[in-house]
């Protein structure tokens, strides 16, 4: 059936109470969604009017199955189109995006348990050995925003293969380097190329998946790249047992190849252009037309594209929206940067007296915040679903994006209580399950957070999504590499109880931002819209 066309379209209040009849059978409120943009209906929207329910007579909307939900957005006729991909491809693709936002942060964690082997190879104290991962951290915030306008030119594929294989290469380099300076130059760009994952995720759950099914693919995205920073350290420490720490840098990039490998077998293009389809090159036909497709090749031959300049300012242009702002750089900045900071240090904390810890009783203390994160992935599913569903049934279908971030408010409660249980624990010396529950409680913290704002920032902006994504993960890394200069000295100085105390106490400020947003939300978004997507 085709999308349909209307030349009279109600305003969002007149319609939004009616309820949707779909080839004769009746929708139920809040499961129906529908976006006006430039005339085209059943379309999302982000100029700010919000995703509402409709009826206008029409009989040739496309459905899910059962018929009570119409697809948002209303897909092509065309069977290139990602969002008429099968239901088996869409996850198989959406697995070679989830490996490599697992080993993003995971390779740069994956050397925190190292340092102790590493430093009689430098020449150098564990502390100062430990500040080659600074600046990998850093540049995972600018590596994501120059990845975007790449993604929109080329392709989410060349990207995200580049991104793995460029990675290999430099983990190889790391291995083999003779001193610190080579060692923290190939780490430092290992950051800077590994990031693109996280930045890609928004669009490619948007390309491939309808509005109702969005929230957990995106949580499950978020849970990776959650996860991966504390799986790594605990393999990594399991694996200095046996083997240098040269080898243990040889079985990541190793990971890193194999990462690369299901890429050039099952990735494939989810770029598609509904206003002026275009042929579709599909990863599946010809050994030549896969390796052209994967180096980008198909995507800079590919008309109607923007250019990298375009999609650079247009990044600028979204990062000062104050919705935009204050809900990455106040607060999810915050969020991860002190998580970044106990990541880093943690085993400075735990391996000296007086806890003691042997290399594998380091390796099973990530368990805990990776315990923390599997149950916040549980409950970002629960919650994130019942919240949307429960706010359009009572809001006549009608969907607010800023509905999205009551998400935020178990998370952050969570996480200061954590940083104060963590710093108590270190100062008065309390067991270490104290220290261990404290990181899960932040880990359950990290993935529900970002899950919340990540849906947030896609409903308000669906046609920019690597763009938004991009910001996210900017402040989401910059704020976190500083920590490592400071923490240990910190915690020195003033004490543990003090140093996470006062974390905690301006990540609980930064909250304030959050509910700025709830409150005056839809109000910028409609002051304030973005600049008109070019694809």
């Amino acid at each position: 059936m085709a999308t349909p066309k209307t030349a009279e379209v109600a305003s969002a209040r007149e319609i939004s109470s009616q309820p949707s009849s779909v080839d004769g059978k009746h929708s139920e409120p809040g499961l129906v969604e529908k976006g006006v943009h430039g005339g085209d209906l059943y379309d999302e929207d982000d100029t700010g009017s919000g995703i509402n329910v409709v009826a206008h007579g029409q009989t040739n909307l496309k459905t899910t199955k059962d018929g009570k939900t119409i697809l948002i957005p209303q897909p092509s006729d065309d069977p290139a189109d990602p969002l008429n991909w099968s239901w088996g491809k869409k996850h198989l693709v959406l697995f070679t995006l989830f490996l490599p936002a697992l080993f993003t942060d995971f390779g740069m964690t994956w050397g925190t348990t190292l340092f102790q082997a590493q430093a009689p190879s430098f020449g150098m104290t564990v502390a100062a050995t430990a500040l080659s991962i600074n600046g990998g951290i850093f540049l995972q915030g600018p590596g994501g925003v120059i990845a975007v306008p790449f993604t929109q030119r080329f392709g989410r594929l060349p990207v995200l293969f580049w991104s793995q294989f460029l990675s290999c290469v430099m983990v190889i380099g790391a291995s083999q380097a003779s001193g610190y300076a080579g060692f923290t130059a190939c780490r430092t760009l290992q950051g800077f190329f590994n990031t693109a994952p996280q930045v890609i995720g928004l669009s490619v759950v948007h390309d491939m998946f309808f509005f109702h099914e969005r929230t957990i693919r995106i949580n499950l995205w978020a849970f990776s790249f959650v996860f991966g920073p504390f799986l790594a350290p605990m393999l990594s420490a399991f694996a200095i047992e046996g083997i240098s720490w040269r080898a243990c840098y040889g079985i990541l990039a190793g990971l890193y190849g194999f990462s690369a490998l299901v890429l050039v077998f099952f990735g494939d293009e989810t770029l598609y252009d509904r206003k002026n389809p275009q042929p579709q090159h599909s990863n599946t036909v010809g050994g030549a037309n896969r390796f052209l497709l994967l180096v980008g090749y198909h995507g800079a031959k590919a008309q109607g594209r923007p250019t990298i300049w375009s999609v650079s300012k247009h990044i600028a242009e979204l990062q000062f929206k104050p919705q935009i702002l204050l809900t990455t750089a106040c607060f999810m900045m915050l969020l991860f940067m002190w998580s970044i900071g106990i990541i880093t240090t943690v085993p400075q904390f735990i391996v000296p007296p007086p806890y003691s810890f042997s290399a594998n009783g380091l390796a099973l203390f990530y368990l805990g915040p990776m315990l923390g994160a599997l149950i916040g992935e549980l409950w970002g599913h629960v919650f994130n679903e019942w919240n949307a569903r429960h706010y359009m049934r009572r809001h006549s279908g009608r969907h607010e994006p800023e509905n999205r971030l009551w998400g935020t408010y178990a998370p952050a409660i969570a996480a200061v209580a954590g940083l104060v249980l963590f710093g108590q624990t270190l100062q008065h010396t309390l067991t270490w399950f104290a220290l261990d529950f404290a990181w899960a409680m932040y880990t359950f913290a990290q993935v529900t957070a970002t899950t919340a704002v990540s849906a947030y920032l896609l409903d308000s902006f669906p046609k920019h999504a690597a763009l938004v994504a991009s910001i996210l993960n900017f402040w989401r890394t910059t704020g976190g590499f500083t920590v490592g200069y400071f923490q240990l000295d910190w915690v020195k100085r003033n004490g543990a109880g003090v140093s996470f105390g006062c974390q905690a106490a301006i990540l609980a400020a930064g909250f304030v931002s959050i509910v700025a947003v709830q409150v005056w939300g839809r109000r910028w978004r409609m002051r304030y819209p973005p600049p008109v997507a070019e694809n």
